[in-house]
């Protein structure tokens, strides 16, 4: 309704973006039980670092967040090298549920949300982080009984994720 163009592509059949696309959405998922051919996948790979560099706005949510890092260590512990767009790295070797409703406020303005407005989410996921490096964190986040969870999230110039699903 907006105007905005809707162009599925996909990761797992090594399908690039549009290079015309102004945002790119990767959505939430079991990037653990397909690391290996996503990191094999040089067609979408290349596709999402011209997307970066061309200034496409990029998203990735919980399973996509997870592809967006440097890697993901699956539960054999092998490590699979992911798109290296954000300062990440996930494990299914060590899992730990964190499971719960959100409020996310954004650290800043994103594309999607008004100024000022407060998220609601959910995380579900069992992967750890066992790297995350930069300053840039996406949202301050509270639990459904308002406490504070801290920040989530990374942002690094046009390109950001978060394990909430929004």
């Amino acid at each position: 309704q907006a105007g905005a163009q809707i162009m599925p592509f996909s990761p797992l059949a090594d399908e690039a973006p549009d290079p015309a696309a102004d945002a790119v959405y990767l959505p939430g998922g079991y990037p653990e039980l397909f690391a290996g051919r996503l990191a094999g996948n040089q067609v979408f790979k290349k596709g999402m670092h011209r997307a970066a560099a061309s200034g496409s706005f990029i998203y990735g949510e919980c399973g996509g967040y997870m592809v967006l890092g440097e890697g993901l260590v699956d539960a054999d512990g092998t490590h699979h090298a992911m798109l290296g767009l954000l300062p990440l790295v996930t494990s299914f070797e060590k899992r730990r549920l964190n499971l719960g409703y959100r409020l996310a406020t954004p650290k800043g303005s994103l594309p999607f949300v008004a100024d000022g407005l407060v998220l609601t989410a959910h995380e579900f996921h069992y992967s750890t982080i066992v790297k995350q490096e930069g300053e840039d964190a996406l949202f301050s986040v509270q639990d459904a009984r308002g406490e504070s969870l801290g920040d989530c999230g990374l942002r690094q110039g046009n390109v950001a994720g978060s394990y909430l699903h929004l």
